[in-house]
């Protein structure tokens, strides 16, 4: 049976899909009590949340547009901007490595991805994007920082790709810029092009709730809106957004744990010999070796779940590690050491 989504893994510590290893604030939970009942028997009403989210993000509520997960906003991007206009020759421009859902959105409407290889040491490929755009590019997919590679892409080439591509849109999507770099959203003004992603599903805790937010000027956004279906979020997400916007302690507090926690990885590899890749976000890439599903299972059985990286030919040999709460990585650390120290993997 093909199971939707990502098996679960079972019993453990959950650190192969960069969730926030230490829940949601205790808002949220206090907000979802308060769901009425008809609050679920009746269909949403986003303005509000939409204003909230607007002034938490600096921009105006017109180039907010709520998503189910940030996941939704990229295909729905996709589709407004190549499958609505029919444009049959379109080309997207998708830096290695990536994140799944931009060749599947791409794959989903009918255009061809152009793939940029990697770097040595993952340094971001700003001359080789600019060198790859033609008439047909209609979309330049960009996260930073990077999953899995957590490499950032500076503001100044940001400014670059974007002006080089008048024609396209690029999505610059920030789902962990919470946890380390500058974001784009205060050059928005200037980049009709352009459309932001953020996502309430890391920093914030809310994955289990598929909240996103895409964010930009009319022509950049509008196409996206007009594909998106009127009641993508329901009505006990929305309570659960409005009250992590409201804990302004939560965040901060959280993202320490994540810089204390990637502190603590890169030194445990060091000890360990193993190649990482210092990060911007919650995780941490490590070069484990050839045998790396054996040892991600060695970790799963010690009780932690990590992520394989290797069928990714632009991250061979690697895992990527969640990096939360410090007690979660002391924990994987310990599983680490004994599978290293066991010589279980080669």
């Amino acid at each position: 049976m093909t199971i939707q989504g990502y098996p679960d893994p079972g019993e453990g510590l959950r650190l192969h899909l960069n969730e926030n290893t230490g829940g949601c604030s205790p808002r949220v939970l206090e907000a979802i009590r308060r769901v009425r009942t008809t609050d679920v028997s009746t269909y949403p009403s986003y303005p509000a949340l939409v204003a909230a989210c607007a002034r938490h993000f600096n921009v105006d509520p017109d180039w907010v547009l709520l998503t189910n997960g940030l996941d939704e906003g990229i295909l729905m991007a996709a589709v407004g901007h190549i499958a609505r206009t029919r444009t049959f020759d379109a080309e997207t421009i998708i830096p290695q490595p990536a994140f799944d859902p931009y060749p599947n959105s791409t794959a989903a409407v009918g255009a061809t991805a152009i793939r940029i290889p990697p770097r040595p040491g993952y340094v971001f490929q700003t001359d080789e994007v600019i060198a790859a755009i033609t008439p047909r590019t209609r979309m330049i997919f960009l996260n930073t920082p990077n999953n899995p590679t957590g490499q950032l892409i500076s503001i100044a080439d940001l400014r670059r790709i974007a002006t080089a591509a008048p024609q396209a849109v690029v999505l610059i999507d920030e789902a962990y810029i919470e946890f380390g770099g500058e974001t784009f959203l205060p050059e928005l003004p200037h980049f009709p092009n352009v459309l932001v992603g953020r996502t309430f599903s890391k920093a914030y805790g809310l994955a289990g709730m598929r909240v996103g937010i895409v964010i930009g000027q009319a022509p950049a956004l509008d196409p996206v809106r007009a594909v998106t279906l009127p009641f993508n979020i329901n009505a006990v997400a929305m309570a659960a957004t409005q009250a992590a916007l409201e804990d302004h302690e939560f965040l901060p507090r959280y993202a320490a744990h994540v810089v204390e926690s990637r502190q603590r990885l890169y030194a445990a590899c060091r000890a360990l010999g193993l190649e990482f890749w210092e990060s911007a976000a919650n995780y941490v890439m490590v070069r484990v070796g050839d045998a790396v599903g054996l040892f991600v299972q060695a970790l799963a059985a010690r009780g932690v779940h990590v992520r394989d990286r290797s069928k990714d030919p632009a991250t061979p040999g690697c895992i990527r590690i969640t990096a939360g709460i410090t007690t979660h990585t002391d924990a994987a650390i310990e599983a680490l050491e004994s599978v290293v120290a066991g010589r279980q993997v080669r």
